[in-house]
């Protein structure tokens, strides 16, 4: 697929960006060079190939799933301006 001029230009106008024509040519060979390396990426024979999550075979170490800090509720809604059966009250903001 040929990126012209005209296309970053329209590209930019829709995503309302302020390109100027030579920052245009610049991003006509940029985006040229990225959709030949989509090109030849998508010529590349995966079958039998597995999808990876990650590059890296590793795993993520996790945390126990244990409360480490201590219930302040009562402290926090002592200096709310308006609580009521353990919620914030606030101003409606719909009508």
């Amino acid at each position: 697929m040929a990126i012209e001029h005209a296309n970053v230009l329209r590209a930019a106008h829709l995503a309302r960006l302020g390109v100027s024509d030579a920052q245009a040519e610049r991003y006509v060979d940029d985006l040229s060079r990225i959709l030949e390396m989509v090109d030849r990426l998508s010529e590349i024979d995966t079958e039998g190939v597995a999808p990876l999550s990650h590059p890296l075979d590793a795993t993520q170490p996790l945390r126990a799933d244990e409360a480490i800090e201590t219930d302040r509720r009562d402290t926090f809604q002592g200096i709310a301006p308006a609580t009521a059966d353990g919620l914030y009250l606030v101003p409606r903001v719909v009508e």
